[in-house]
């Protein structure tokens, strides 16, 4: 593009429909169409003709060939480098992933959700330890005598909602001068507005100095930003103590406050309910032979409607064991849309469908061979819809309060 512009005086709009070409790489004689121009336009520049049809060779040889091979190459390096991190650095590759948000897919709850799953610890955000950014504190746990070997991921001030990041990066460098005492004393020596304060106590970010999230928001809500006359100033008086909050509640402005929780999951508070109406959990499902007819209820994380799937719709549910990919054949959209569409907690019924197993069913496709199987290759898995409904008000306040999928259409 740079050279179409440069040499050839190609406008922006030009140059990108010479990109668009040569990205096309499987429609033959596409960059031809930008031949003439392209020489027409050194030879203005006051190049020679030679030099000018080699420039047009040498970008007609990129579209054929060095266009595709330079983005598969990149890609492989791309997802090579990304597996081998996930795989032998799981905590460094979360807290990459955490620091680079929002990049789109994955949702900071879900990283550190699939994170945990796989023996990452992560340490909640705490203004006693806590950068702007999130970090990697070194295990300082031992099982059997042996030391963790991997690191534990704290999550930084960054992930509280509403507070501003010069308050946050100030919170961490008066701290490196000296450990904060109590709330009071982080208020004062950090220069925090009351609005700041509340949004760290929400986010449980002052438990180590006042205790419980309750007790946080009243010293948050308590404390005054005193006049210079009086900066520095203690207040002295009895501290009113509150009972702590159940734990749903705790859940509750966790996601509302930070938009995950290190708690329990939601729907383990909801699992003796949705065992009664026969609804597995994604583990259960798991060793389920393919072909069963199975029900499933889990929060929607992802919902993807390519164009290139002709009206297949591909959701992902979540709950406190892992997460169940549903494939929804057009018809089944047609028929069911409202809650698969909009529902933020789904339930579903349908075929499920696995690699691993030989067994089949109506939907179930092509089965795979048992000398083919192997234990050392994941098995496929999802669940075939056929009816979908609507349990977004099991969730009560909290499916209000940052439990929303990610829509790709």
């Amino acid at each position: 593009m740079q050279i179409a512009m440069i040499a050839a005086n190609f406008s922006a709009g030009e140059a990108d429909e010479l990109r668009r070409s040569m990205a096309a790489w499987r429609r033959k004689g596409g960059i031809h169409h930008f031949e003439r121009k392209l020489i027409e336009g050194m030879l203005a520049k006051g190049y020679s003709p030679e030099f000018a049809h080699a420039i047009v060779r040498q970008i007609q040889g990129f579209g054929e060939y060095g266009f595709p091979e330079s983005h598969a190459y990149s890609f492989a390096m791309l997802a090579y480098a990304s597996a081998w991190l996930k795989r032998h650095e799981p905590a460094c590759f979360l807290m990459a992933l955490l620091n680079a948000q929002p990049m789109g897919f994955y949702t900071p709850s879900q990283l550190i959700q699939d994170a945990r799953r796989h023996g990452v610890r992560v340490l909640p955000v705490d203004v006693r330890h806590s950068d702007w950014d999130c970090t990697l504190e070194a295990p300082h746990e031992r099982i059997a005598g042996v030391e963790l070997p991997q690191p534990a991921v704290r999550l930084g001030l960054c992930m509280v909602a509403q507070l501003p990041k010069t308050s946050g990066e100030r919170v961490a460098q008066v701290r490196a001068q000296a450990p904060f005492r109590s709330t009071e004393d982080l208020a004062l020596r950090a220069r925090l507005q009351r609005a700041e304060l509340q949004a760290l106590a929400a986010a449980d970010a002052l438990q180590g100095l006042s205790g419980h999230r309750r007790q946080q928001m009243w010293d948050a809500a308590a404390l005054q930003v005193q006049p210079p006359l009086f900066a520095g100033v203690p207040v002295h008086e009895a501290p009113v103590q509150l009972a702590a909050a159940p734990e749903g509640e705790e859940i509750l402005f966790d996601y509302a406050a930070t938009g995950l929780s290190l708690r329990r999951h939601p729907l383990a508070l909801l699992r003796d309910r949705l065992r009664r109406h026969g609804l597995r959990t994604a583990l259960e499902l798991r060793d389920t032979l393919a072909g069963m007819r199975v029900r499933a209820c889990g929060i929607v994380t992802v919902r993807q409607r390519p164009p290139t799937a002709k009206g297949t719709v591909f959701i992902t549910l979540e709950d406190e064991t892992g997460t169940v990919n549903l494939v929804v054949w057009p018809d089944t959209v047609t028929r069911w849309g409202e809650p698969l569409l909009g529902a933020r907690l789904l339930a579903v019924e349908g075929i499920w469908q696995s690699s691993s197993d030989w067994g089949g069913g109506k939907d179930c496709g092509e089965s795979v061979p048992a000398e083919q199987a192997s234990q050392e290759v994941p098995a496929v898995r999802h669940l075939i819809v056929h009816r979908a409904r609507d349990m977004s008000r099991w969730l009560g306040r909290l499916g209000g309060a940052g439990v929303a999928s990610r829509n790709f259409h």
